[in-house]
């Protein structure tokens, strides 16, 4: 499988690269960037690592050389400052993304690749590929809340001293400021979370915080998310490559699933080798259903101002 990553010169697009690399599972990596120096450097420095890492080509290239990819990630982006919304990077990233889309179009990408978005904010700019590149929608995804869901369960285990793989936690809807924390399906291996010992209402209000106020953090510390954000990537692209069909919170558009029509936004999605495969209306808490109805409200609204 060729993964091509769009903005593999950059932070999180180049820890994508090194996951993959790790992972061992694409036979292809090639990084495709506007700085052309900066792709061509990560992609040596991924090379010069290969022979302790995995048989892989790992290479910098141009459009031209994207079109027979399997998955195409598109990280590409203006950074988010610590104390902007991901939503307000709208007006900043959008005419960038139409590009990028155009580029793809013009260069006729395969009809049987998959397209990842990653640039934020993601759940419009997924909506964006999905309107403007005229590609099936079960193939045009955005990364969603995967990101988020990792580091709320990861948050949950540090705080309970738990183990994060045993951990699994759901966020919903918007990876932004209306994500929704999906307590009810919250478990450590197997058991529920809400009745764990030592899991307060306080403490589950005190984590969720944490957790959506983590990648502010993040960027005030370091700058910005890279090693996490590429874990996530790979945990989609092998699952594609793999066609492991696991349940995962991605972004796409939905044709009704709570509500939400067109909308790109997270769900349970079961995703394999053909991109989405089903959404999953599962049973909610009163309170998370009208989160997550709430949240496909704002992207709306927010996606009707961009698409005029």
């Amino acid at each position: 499988m060729k993964v091509s990553i769009i903005g593999g010169g950059g932070r999180v697009g180049s820890c994508a690269a090194a996951a993959l690399q790790c992972g061992g599972v694409v036979d292809e990596i090639a990084l495709l960037d506007l700085n052309g120096e900066a792709a061509e450097g990560e992609a040596l420095d991924l090379l010069h690592g290969s022979a302790l890492a995995a048989d892989q080509r790992i290479r910098a290239v141009d459009y031209a050389e994207v079109v027979d990819s399997d998955v195409v990630v598109i990280t590409a982006g203006l950074r988010r400052e610590a104390d902007e919304s991901r939503l307000a990077l709208i007006n900043r990233n959008v005419d960038l993304f139409a590009k990028i889309i155009a580029s793809l179009k013009t260069y006729r990408l395969k009809d049987e690749a998959i397209i990842l978005v990653v640039s934020n904010p993601v759940d419009i700019l997924t909506r964006l590929a999905v309107e403007r590149s005229g590609r099936c929608p079960d193939r045009t995804i955005g990364l969603g809340t995967v990101l988020d869901s990792a580091r709320f369960s990861s948050l949950i285990a540090a705080e309970m001293k738990l183990s994060p793989t045993q951990v699994k936690a759901m966020i919903l809807g918007e990876h932004g400021d209306s994500m929704v924390p999906i307590w009810s399906a919250a478990t450590v291996n197997g058991f529920p979370l809400t009745t764990w010992p030592g899991m307060t209402q306080g403490l589950q209000n005190e984590l969720f915080k944490r957790t959506q106020s983590s990648g502010a953090e993040v960027i005030r510390r370091k700058g910005g998310a890279g090693w996490a954000v590429g874990l996530s990537i790979r945990e989609v692209v092998e699952c594609i490559a793999l066609d492991r069909r696991r349940v995962l919170t991605i972004s796409s558009a939905q044709s009704g699933a709570y509500g939400a029509h067109k909308t790109c936004l997270s769900v349970p999605t079961i995703l394999g080798r053909r991109g989405v495969i089903k959404r999953i209306e599962m049973e909610l808490w009163p309170k998370e259903l009208s989160g997550i109805r709430a949240s496909a409200g704002a992207l709306d609204e927010t996606y009707r101002q961009v698409a005029g």
